[in-house]
């Protein structure tokens, strides 16, 4: 029998390219204001209209700035990228969620909670991570900008067809332990490149019982092993999840829906390209010491010894230590702490916010920590401030920025001084990635938190 992957890719071939790629429909395209411009401007050198714009959603979230988003943007260069989205948008006739818009935010935050991103659907958008959707049962991937005109045009996209991936995690995760230390485990044992090629089907005990924040977390990450996308199948959780939100199908069309979203799974036959299992005993909290993803430790263990235990070239292993400034076989507990970023379309919905309450409530930001907490849209401020978790974060020290992509990748003004070290919940750790110079190391929102109000990576398992 087909996998799930199989039954969703086929159902959207238009045609196949002999001795080539496919010609694959696709249902939503998502557009941000960085890989953009250039597929807009190949439109109207073309004088072609954007084919089915009902199914094109635009909103800025890699320049926005996470403070005075009813002012204009300072820097010149983001404001330029946010104002031409903004002006193609409304040439092309495409819906276009604009800062301090209740309906803005990270586009990969966005579309799950507006119920855009719905179980079956093809979804695309000039962003890596995009396979974040896959938690919905879409296959969800990143394209590059000639792609994004490509389905502008034509609401299609040639592709070549990725290989079958299954990783089930069985058992139950300890306390403290949640999907981003699942996928950071992942990474760690796959290495950033050990899922290249394929398209990963996320399943098993954890992912069955992993709330839908939890499941978007996972999905994020997937394209860090060098997978395509990443999905999990639809179940009870994804349809209580959606139902009622703003785009997703309502009445008759709800039952219908829900019919269809229920046939969509792997049979108990279906044949992987390749198959892998984990335990998930054997995960802990986690952290990154190193430059990428997948140079990732238990919070309780040590830098690996060596570039061959780390299952790293050897130059790159020390080369990534030296930028760190850390040392093989070093104890990473209690190591002084500059910076903590909760957010990014890894870690900011809801979710992520009460993990991180949980532990700063009754509890003081350490004295010279500096903390980020930046919601990943509009709507989780909101819910944050329903909730009074607005409360518990003032109370402890610590004030909630406006939404935005933020200090994951450092296109705005929330950059990481050189040489200052940065725990952070968001997807990428390399070189320079929260600004010039800057340290990050990848982490939950319960391990930032418990460095927040301590100074020093902390084992949150001792806050809790």
């Amino acid at each position: 029998m087909n996998t799930l992957f199989d039954k969703i890719w086929d159902r959207h071939v238009v045609q196949k390219v002999k001795d080539g790629p496919t010609q694959l429909y696709i249902d939503r395209l998502y557009c941000h204001e960085v890989t953009s411009p250039q597929a807009f401007d190949g439109m109207r050198a073309r004088g072609l209209k954007c084919f089915r714009p009902d199914r094109i959603y635009c909103m800025p979230d890699h320049n926005t700035p996470t403070h005075d988003q009813d002012k204009p943007i300072e820097d010149p260069v983001s404001r330029k990228q946010v104002d031409t989205l903004e002006h193609n948008a409304r040439e092309f006739g495409l819906t276009y969620f604009g800062m301090m818009s209740p309906d803005n935010g990270i586009i990969h935050v966005v579309g799950p909670e507006k119920g855009l991103s719905l179980p079956g659907m093809t979804i695309v958008c000039g962003d890596s991570h995009t396979s974040t959707h896959g938690a919905m049962g879409a296959v969800a991937f990143g394209i590059g900008t000639s792609e994004v005109e490509m389905v502008m045009a034509s609401q299609c996209i040639l592709q070549q067809k990725p290989k079958s991936m299954r990783i089930s995690i069985n058992g139950q995760l300890d306390k403290g332990v949640t999907a981003k230390d699942v996928a950071l485990y992942l990474m760690s044992q796959l290495t950033t490149s050990g899922a290249t090629g394929y398209f990963v089907e996320y399943a098993g005990d954890v992912v069955k019982t992993m709330s839908m924040e939890g499941r978007l977390t996972l999905c994020n990450l997937s394209i860090e092993m060098g997978a395509r996308g990443g999905f999990i199948a639809p179940d009870e959780t994804t349809f209580a999840y959606l139902k009622g939100r703003d785009f997703a199908p309502k009445g008759e069309e709800w039952e219908r829906a829900v019919a269809y979203w229920k046939t969509l799974r792997s049979g108990d036959d279906s044949i992987f390209d390749k198959e892998l299992t984990f335990d998930a005993k054997d995960i802990e909290p986690r952290i990154t010491y190193g430059t990428n993803p997948g140079m990732g430790i238990g919070i309780t263990e040590r830098i690996p010894a060596s570039a061959a235990e780390a299952k790293s070239p050897e130059q790159g292993f020390q080369k990534a230590l030296d930028y760190m400034g850390f040392k093989a076989g070093q104890q990473l507990q209690g190591t002084k702490v500059d910076y903590v970023f909760l957010g990014a379309c890894t870690n900011g919905r809801i979710e992520d916010f009460r993990a991180f309450a949980s532990i700063v409530k009754g509890r003081q930001k350490a004295d010279g920590v500096v903390a980020w907490l930046v919601p990943g849209s509009w709507a989780v401020d909101q819910q944050i401030r329903k909730e009074g978790l607005d409360k518990v974060f003032a109370e402890a020290g610590f004030e909630i920025r406006q939404p935005g992509c933020s200090a994951c990748l450092a296109m705005n003004d929330d950059k990481v001084p050189a040489g200052k070290l940065a725990m952070s919940t968001s997807n990428r750790n390399f070189e320079g990635r929260q600004g010039p110079g800057a340290r990050t190391i990848l982490c939950s929102p319960l391990v930032a938190a418990a460095a927040a109000v301590t100074g020093k990576i902390t084992d949150p398992r001792d806050l809790i």
